[in-house]
């Protein structure tokens, strides 16, 4: 009889482990624009023309010349910058299809979003 019940606690568990998966699956597919076979690196910058334009143009000679090639696309974050780093950004995002640009509030709504679906 425990054989019985501990048998069926396990088919439980099993099925609920595979909805969960299949519901993280249609959302990812359904709510977001990502590819699945990489890896995205997601950059929140605020305030940093001097530096931002440097920076991803050294990671994407890394991505574009082998040593990252698990790296599909940098998302890049504006946290309301208040000089010319979204310019800048929006510039870059223009120039090079690897890199997409996003404000803080789609991220975080994106985040908190796949956060329910576990």
């Amino acid at each position: 009889m425990i054989d019985y019940i501990l048998n069926g606690v396990l088919w439980v568990l099993a099925l609920y482990g595979l909805f969960e998966i299949i519901k993280t699956i249609i959302y990812t597919y359904t709510y977001t624009n990502l590819k699945s076979d990489g890896i995205y690196v997601i950059v929140a910058a605020k305030n940093q023309e001097k530096k931002i334009e440097g920076f991803l143009r050294s990671f994407l000679f890394r991505i574009l010349y082998g040593k990252e090639e698990s790296v599909k696309d940098i998302i890049v974050v504006d946290l309301n910058s208040t000089d010319e780093t979204k310019q800048i950004l929006e510039k870059l995002s223009c120039d090079y299809d690897n890199i997409k640009m996003s404000n803080w509030r789609e991220c975080k709504d994106l985040i908190d979003n796949i956060d329910e679906v576990k």
